[in-house]
Order: C-alpha cells, then structure tokens, then sequence
C-alpha cells in the first residue's frame, strides 16, 4: 500500500471540490509521483526512465479520435509505459494494471505496480497505460495551486463555481463529455492492438476494476486472466459508498475495543470521535501548531470536513489506521497534532485528474441512484457529502448518463479473481459478492486483516501470479490471506500496544 510521505505546507494539489468527490473511493496507491524523463512525442516508442526505477523502459503513444463518433474531429494521445519482462517466455501476452481513481496515472504508479507484480514480469511484460483525461493522455485536471491546506477554510468554497472555473480551463482542450470508462477502454483495446499483443492479463484495483470489468464485456476474446482488487460491481454507484466509511469506522472502534491495550488507553473512543467532530462543526478549530514537516510554528484552521476526512484516509492503510486512535484521544482533549500530522498525509498522495473524475462519476454514477439510496445517503455525514458535492459538479459538468444497461452485472466465464479486504473503507467485501454474482469461472476472497488494495498489502500478489502462470482459479487458495498481519495501536506517541498472539496460516 501507499508508503505516505509527510509533507503538508506545500499547496494542495488537488480541488477541494474534488476532494469531496472522491470522499470514499479513491485511494492513492502508492508514494511516488513518477514522472517520465523522456516521452514520445513522435507516433513511435522511444526508451524512457519513470522515477522509482533505476532502469530505462519503454515510452509511447497511440493517437485516437477523442469522439469516435467524429473521427474527424479533435485526436488524443493515449499513453503507455512498457516494462518488458525479465525473460519473456510470452511474448504474445502483457500484463496490464489499471490505476483507480477515477483519475490516477498508471504510468506515475509503476515503481509501485513493477514491485508488486516482479514475479509476473519475469516471464511477461507488464503495461500501463495512462487512461484517457489522466497522467499524460491529455489530462483533466483544476489544481488550485493558490490554496494552503492547512489555513485554508475548506467548508467554505463554493464548490459550484470552482467547477464552473475548472469547465472553463479545460474547454479548450477537450469535450468533457468524452471521457467516460466506456470509451477508455477501447483506447485500450487500440493500444493492445497497437503492439501487437494477442492477449491481456487484466489487473485492475478500485476504480480500475470497473474499467477491467467494461474490457471483459465489450472484448472478452483480447483477455486471458482478470484480477479485481477492492470491486467496484457494475451494479453499484461509488456514490453509495458513504455506509461503507460509516462501517470501516466502526469496525476500527470494535477493534480497539477488542484489544485490552486499546481498551484500557482508549476507553470511550467513538465518544472521543463523536465529541470532537460535533465540537468543530460548532466552531473550526484554529491556533499554532508545530509543522509536521519542520517543526515550525505554523497556522492551523481544522474544521469537521478536514478531521473526518483524515480519520477516513487513515482507514486505508494499516500504518495509519494503527495511529487512529491516539490521533482521536488527542483531538477530543483539544490537542490536534496528531491529527495535524496525518492530516498532512493525506495531501501528499499521488494527484487525481479531477476533470476525469467528475466526467465519469457524473455519467455512470450520480444518474443512477435512486431515491431510496439518496435518503440513506442524507443519513451518513459521508454520504450526505460526497452526495452534495457531486450534485453540484454534475450541474456543471452536464455529461449525460449512461445506458442502463451500463449497471448490469458482468456475464463472462473468463478466470477471474476478486480481492476484497474485510476492514476496506470504500469497497467492502459485500461489494466483491455482487460482482462475483454472474462469472461462472472465478473465486472471491477476502482478506480479513487488509483494507483497500489487496495485492499491495498481503500475499495477493502471489495469488495473481499464480492465476496468471495456470491460466484458471481451480488452485487457488486464499489461507495465506488469512494470515495475521495486525498492526498494533499506537498507544501514546512513540509506543506501540504489544503485538497479538499471532498464528500462522499454512502457505
């Protein structure tokens, strides 16, 4: 999972707004901001260094019509890396990961992804390919550069007119309308093409995964092998992810409560929770604290948006989640630097194309929920915000909705593995079962100690590996999986409560 890195007096890097809409699902993978050094800028390949990789790869490009239904009209370059295998003993076969989001670059993930899938590059090459309105095919994305984060009033943007600002600059430059997942994924398909490759092994993680479930249904003869890690079924809205917070939440009080160390250090957790978000929602808390970075005095405004939405991106990963109880103990005694510093954490993840991102939840997710699911919605404080927020992009960004048919559950008996981690925060197992309800060749496991990203944080990279090499989920097993890998609470600022009493699972 995401290596975070603590630095938070740079600007923000992403929209406010944005982040508001992608207050569940997106989860930065890992922690470097890769840039190539060198890109094709012509039709042909060129060698290329990414930054995490100490070796040069292959850099390209293949030029599509943004709106296929014009091919005549304005042309896009869709971007890809190429990380050949070690020995490529398939040469007709590539291994692709697909980024999630909606908004991140493969291409600026691949130190992560060539760590993660280095058993399945020694024998097949792995790419990436940076999805339409993403990295560097023709990105959308409204930075507000002028914004500090940790002064900065986030509840008091208007959110309506920063979309209206982002519509504005990206006008030039694209239809915004033309960057949904359907049609990314016969960029994909060109691209396959393009190289040459008869087949593709599909990964892909959170959003990815809705993606590589479109590339099942629309070319199901291009595709090997699927892996989806943290599912996003066809059938469900991101946007109904607000109960998935609410209960990622409350499993992390039932754990604490379950620990004696927890317990005993933390007795009224969810009160210190509820105590402290009720108080800033009353009055945004605003003082001098010490920089996380540098230790400097530095000017801190925390309102009820920013304390939640750390303690929701803590839930991602098991570092920060072990840190969560402290950071709350702390906030409800009035001393936020605990929560300062994860709070700078969650500025410094990998950038979202915040124009892509509204462009596809605005088509396939937003036009979809019904009314029933609205309410319950209005219920959450996670719901009922990343609900407001979209409403507001989406009156702005006017992409039309989706076919209906678009939510069907996938019909493939294509092999396929489903990866759903038991404390997730956005995609909860519940999540992989319906997508699992019409494949016919595939096997759902689920993690009971990992949250978001399966393959990034246990032994599910090797189960992939493994469904690559046999070509079929018959021998798969998921007792690795159920592996202990618990990380103690942190009970005070530099000790950690003493490990469980682990047992071992047969690999």
């Amino acid at each position: 999972m995401m290596l975070w890195r603590l630095n938070c007096t740079r600007s923000v890097r992403k929209s406010f707004w944005a982040a508001l809409l992608l207050s569940g699902l997106t989860q930065p993978l890992f922690s470097v901001h890769a840039q190539a050094e060198s890109i094709s800028t012509s039709g042909k390949q060129s060698s290329c260094y990414l930054n995490g990789l100490s070796e040069k790869v292959v850099c390209g490009k293949v030029t599509v019509a943004e709106n296929p239904q014009q091919p005549e009209g304005r042309h896009i370059d869709i971007h890809y890396a190429l990380l050949p295998a070690i020995k490529n003993q398939y040469p007709n076969e590539a291994f692709v990961a697909i980024a999630g989001g909606p908004g991140q670059s493969a291409i600026d993930n691949a130190a992560g992804f060539e760590r993660t899938f280095s058993k399945i590059r020694e024998t097949r090459d792995i790419l990436l390919i940076d999805q339409r309105g993403t990295g560097r095919s023709n990105i959308l994305s409204c930075g507000f550069d002028h914004i500090n984060a940790l002064s900065a009033d986030d509840e008091s943007i208007d959110i309506k007119q920063e979309a209206k600002k982002c519509l504005i600059k990206l006008s030039n430059k694209a239809d915004v309308t033309q960057y949904g997942s359907d049609i990314a994924v016969s960029d994909f398909e060109a691209v396959r093409k393009a190289l040459g490759y008869q087949k593709f092994h599909l990964y892909g993680v959170s959003y990815g995964s809705r993606v590589a479930q479109l590339y099942m249904r629309h070319y199901p003869n291009s595709l090997l092998t699927v892996t989806l890690d943290g599912v996003v079924p066809m059938q469900q809205s991101v946007l109904t992810q607000g109960e998935a917070i609410d209960r990622a939440i409350e499993l992390l009080f039932k754990d604490c409560q379950q620990s004696t160390s927890c317990k005993h250090a933390f007795p009224k957790l969810k009160q210190d929770y509820q105590n402290t978000s009720k108080r800033l929602k009353t009055k945004a808390y605003q003082g001098t604290v010490n920089d996380p970075s540098t230790g400097e005095p530095t000017q801190l405004l925390l309102t009820q948006s920013k304390f939640l939405s750390t303690i929701r991106i803590g839930l991602y990963d098991g570092k920060m989640r072990a840190l969560l109880p402290y950071a709350i103990h702390q906030a409800n005694k009035g001393n936020y630097q605990a929560i300062l510093g994860l709070y700078s954490l969650t500025q410094s993840g990998v950038d979202i194309a915040t124009g892509m991102n509204a462009s596809v939840v605005c088509g396939e997710d937003l036009p979809r929920l019904t009314p029933q699911q609205k309410t319950r919605l209005e219920a959450s404080y996670f719901g009922r915000t990343l609900l407001s927020s979209t409403e507001q992009i989406c009156d702005v960004w006017k992409v039309p909705a989706v076919n209906t048919s678009f939510a069907d559950a996938i019909d493939s008996d294509i092999p396929t593995l489903l990866l759903s981690g038991e404390l997730d925060p956005a995609t909860p197992p519940s999540w992989g079962e319906l997508a699992d309800e019409k494949l016919s060749h595939a096997k759902h496991f689920i993690a009971p100690y990992a949250t978001h990203g399966i393959a990034f944080q246990s032994c599910g990279n090797k189960l992939i590996a493994q469904l690559v090499n046999d070509g079929s989920v018959d021998n798969l097993d998921d007792k690795c999986l159920k592996k202990d890998v618990r990380r103690g609470f942190f009970l005070n600022a530099s000790s950690i409560e003493p490990q469980p009493t682990q047992t071992k699972a047969k690999e």
